[in-house]
């Protein structure tokens, strides 16, 4: 769509490009001459003033309305920062981010292609604060330049492929972009972004009542956890890596319900060699033993199996030539005794022993099937690929009769929404994924039923027009609403996470009473690691709130 002007009404931004931008020597322009030239309009606090576009906010990004593909690129801007001292005001490429200013009062760097958070010099040495500067980031072969007013900051070594976002995020600046221009390889968002959702969101941050710290250690990340609930109803134990998505296998165990929790536990020595996000799982064979199942992914797979109810564990141990991402995102009890389906998914690194990312990257959904307990699984089959859309991170919910299954998917490329797949004959088969509605759209689903039949799912938000992105939230609706592709009923802000969308993998748990503990990680303390914090509640208390309008 073509736009001569802004309306004077706020907006979203989100800035097109298309083909034409074949070569780093042909600039496309997105804000030219201080006004927005090619754009989708949707609901947003972005707004046309003059000679610049500005925005303020955590989650109120420019975000260009192009991808970067594979090769060379360049991006300059002009533009400023008000409020901008420890403002953490970023360029993005990704999930990755070039930050102007943050806590520290350095430049910084974040994200997977800079190895997690790294501190630069003092942008006052570069630019008085509150002055328009010129910033340009250049890709050259493997090599990724960041410049502020022509004085080189960053070189970041980078042969990965290219980038499905960029933009700048505000934070807790007033920015102001008056020039913003792309050369290079990029193909075009044909697509608006989706409609925000409607549905009310009660703020639970700040209720400290309800949380419980499980672990934190000081400058040690923890992340990650997962949960299950032994038949007492009252124990439950608890797995987590010391690292992102990664490393020691922490484990600990409540006898309360989550009120109270244990010290770290001990593990066998293979729990320290653990390369991916831990799940911990229940599972009855046909005779009716009970065990306990630890999974940790990448390649190849590996299971821990306990016969004591987690008083011991046995190692880690392969469980065929096989592996994958977050495995296993869930494991489902079928109808014959004994039998169990399982999901996760794969980027093409680690399925194999010498897998590789593809170029495009096609993720590709899995499922396997148990018929002993959980002991033994069957060689994965793929149930959904494809390189444009990145289905990944399944979480299932069963319908109210048990009949049918519904698996909720984290949508990895930010194109869509969350989307959603359904099983009539329990796991056999399974139909075309379906975006969800922007109310559930987030990363790890994780669901209980309430006593009044109505659904609980804990996730990470990353829906694109919302005031909770990056934060711990929960949605409050029915299995129909699911199905019917409807908003629900209200959402709930847990936590509020404070550095990106590093946050919000589960474990979700309900307790005979219909208490929901729900138990995550995140950055819950400005300038500190993550750690793991619980938090229950129920479903009665938070109508209350809902009745009474608590505040957003």
């Amino acid at each position: 769509m073509m736009c001569n002007r802004f309306p004077t009404t706020p907006l979203m931004l989100v800035l097109l490009c298309g083909v034409a931008c074949a070569a780093p020597d042909t600039p496309k322009l997105l804000v030219d001459a201080g006004r927005a030239a090619q754009v989708h309009l949707a609901a947003c606090d972005w707004t046309q003033e003059n000679g610049y576009v500005e925005g303020t906010g955590k989650s109120n990004n420019l975000v260009a309305g192009c991808r970067l593909e594979e090769g060379d690129f360049r991006i300059t801007a002009r533009l400023r920062m008000l409020n901008q001292e420890a403002s953490a005001a970023s360029f993005f490429l990704g999930a990755n981010h070039f930050g102007f200013e943050g806590a520290k009062r350095t430049f910084y760097l974040s994200g997977p292609i800079f190895g997690g958070l790294q501190l630069l010099g003092s942008p006052t040495d570069v630019f008085p604060r509150g002055e328009w500067i010129d910033f340009a980031v250049v890709r050259a072969g493997p090599d990724l330049r960041f410049s502020v007013n022509g004085k080189l900051i960053h070189t970041e070594r980078y042969d990965g492929a290219g980038f499905d976002r960029f933009g700048f995020s505000p934070m807790r600046s007033t920015m102001q972009v008056s020039s913003f221009t792309v050369a290079g390889n990029t193909l075009e968002l044909s697509e608006p972004l989706p409609p925000a959702y409607t549905i009310p969101t009660l703020d639970l941050a700040r209720q400290k009542h309800r949380q419980t710290i499980v672990d934190r250690e000081k400058g040690q990340y923890l992340g990650h956890p997962t949960t299950v609930l032994l038949e007492d109803n009252k124990t439950i134990l608890c797995v987590y890596p010391k690292g992102h998505g990664r490393g020691a296998i922490v484990y600990k165990r409540s006898t309360d319900g989550g009120l109270t929790w244990s010290d770290r536990l001990p593990t066998p020595e293979s729990w320290a060699t653990s390369l991916e996000v831990p799940t911990i799982h229940r599972v009855v064979d046909a005779e009716g033993k009970k065990r306990l199942i630890t999974w940790s992914g990448l390649y190849p797979a590996r299971l821990a199996v306990s016969e004591d109810d987690g008083l011991s564990w046995s190692e880690l141990k392969n469980v065929s030539d096989w592996g994958g991402i977050v495995v296993m995102g869930f494991v489902e009890k079928l109808a014959t005794p004994g039998h169990y389906l399982a999901m996760f998914h794969d980027d093409g690194r680690f399925f194999g022993k010498d897998s590789k990312r593809m170029n495009p990257v096609e993720f590709r959904l899995y499922k396997t099937f148990s018929k002993d307990g959980g002991l033994t699984w069957s060689f994965p089959e793929v149930i959904q690929k494809d390189t444009a859309v990145h289905l990944c991170e399944p979480g299932v919910v069963r319908s109210p009769d048990g009949k049918q299954m519904a698996v909720l998917l984290r949508e990895n490329s930010r194109r869509r929404n969350s989307h959603v797949i359904f099983s009539d004959d329990e796991g056999k088969t399974w139909t075309e994924p379906r975006e969800l509605p922007a109310s559930l759209t987030g990363d790890r689903h994780t669901g209980v039923y309430a006593p009044d039949g109505r659904l609980f799912i804990s996730f990470r938000d990353t829906t694109r027009q919302t005031p909770t992105k990056g934060d711990w939230v929960a949605w409050i609706g029915n299995y129909e609403d699911i199905v019917n592709g409807k908003e629900g009923q209200y959402r709930l802000r847990l936590m509020d996470n404070h550095k990106g969308g590093d946050c919000a993998y589960p474990g979700v748990l309900i307790l005979p009473d219909g208490t929901i503990v729900t138990t995550t990680y995140g950055h819950w303390t400005p300038d500190e690691s993550p750690y793991v914090v619980t938090v229950r509640l129920r479903l009665e208390e938070l109508d209350q709130l809902h009745r009474r309008g608590l505040p957003n």
